[in-house]
């Protein structure tokens, strides 16, 4: 399974979301606003909405699962390296390193060219919140809390399911990500709806995203940043964020690079505040988003090794 892992990890890399083809995270949306707009009725209590919220979860979930699983073994069927290799494909298009740096780095080009408008345009792709008043510290720190957020449910998460349960159950996380991303939300409409997803959400990503802190921390010590600095502010501020998750990655790389995140957010024009994660003495910068997302991107080649070096160790026990 780490070979299939460790190749799939490389093919994003090297390729990125596939364009020619619909990406299977795009299917899923599908299915969950198809679904959303057959079973949602803003008129039922919120114990009927809430049971309808947890069909659907499971359905999305496990069709997101079982299809794989039949991919892949039609395809093992057909021929052992046709299978080999459609798992690597699958496995890759739940890990999205590339799309993630690469989403940041056009944010830092727009900021250095200190185009305001084309940064909170290619922001407002990475992050939910609102963009269109966005100043540039505001715009810089946005595009750090994205990186470090997303490193969990695009990079690690999906790299650990991968490693455990290969494709069916990559793709059964990106499954429970989708639909806490598009229901998971505490407004009218989807706080009953949406609670089953935004709960499942928050336990699929309970272990990695405390796992996140080391190995960022890790990251930092390779990148020369401050790797205790990043330890440090995640026990110290991992629980300020409003999410259960959210705030151990962001206060790892505040941390790491000696920046302060959080802070007032706009949603649909509604604030809600976060944090304050982390201290800095200096204002944020560019520099600063080129220091996290080489931190992310070391954390993701590491949670391969640490992958395989617990493969390892789990197989000379059993063997003893």
């Amino acid at each position: 399974m780490w070979a299939q892992v460790t190749l799939a990890y490389v093919v994003d890399l090297a390729f990125g979301d596939p364009q020619k083809i619909p990406h299977p995270v795009v299917l899923i949306g599908r299915l969950i606003s198809y679904l959303e707009k057959l079973a949602f009725n803003g008129n039922l209590g919120w114990l009927w909405k809430r049971s309808i919220g947890v069909v659907v979860v499971f359905f999305v979930v496990g069709i997101s699962a079982s299809v794989t699983w039949g991919i892949v073994y039609l395809a093992y069927l057909a021929h052992g390296k046709l299978g080999f290799i459609v798992s690597i494909l699958l496995i890759s298009t739940t890990i999205a390193t590339k799309g993630l740096m690469d989403s940041a780095k056009d944010v830092a080009v727009s900021l250095r060219k200190r185009n305001l408008g084309e940064a909170r345009e290619k922001v407002s792709q990475i992050v939910g919140r609102d963009t269109k008043n966005m100043k540039y510290k505001d715009i810089v720190r946005a595009t750090i809390e994205s990186v470090a957020e997303n490193s969990v449910d695009g990079v690690i998460a999906p790299i650990i399911y991968a490693l455990i349960g290969g494709a069916p159950l990559a793709m059964a996380y990106k499954a429970i990500n989708t639909l806490d991303s598009m229901v998971g939300y505490k407004n009218e409409r989807y706080k009953d709806f949406g609670w089953a997803a935004a709960r499942l959400d928050d336990i699929a990503n309970y272990i990695p995203a405390r796992l996140s802190v080391l190995l960022l921390a890790v990251a930092a010590l390779i990148c020369r940043q401050d790797a205790v600095g990043a330890v440090k502010i995640a026990i110290k501020d991992g629980r300020k964020h409003a999410s259960v998750n959210s705030g151990w990655p962001e206060a790892a790389v505040a941390g790491a690079v000696g920046v302060a995140l959080g802070g007032t957010n706009y949603y649909t024009g509604i604030p809600r505040k976060s944090g304050p994660i982390g201290k800095g003495k200096e204002a944020l910068t560019t520099r600063n988003i080129e220091d996290v997302i080489w931190i992310v991107f070391a954390a993701s080649a590491i949670t391969i090794l640490m992958g395989q070096a617990v493969i390892s160790i789990m197989s000379y026990i059993i063997k003893l």
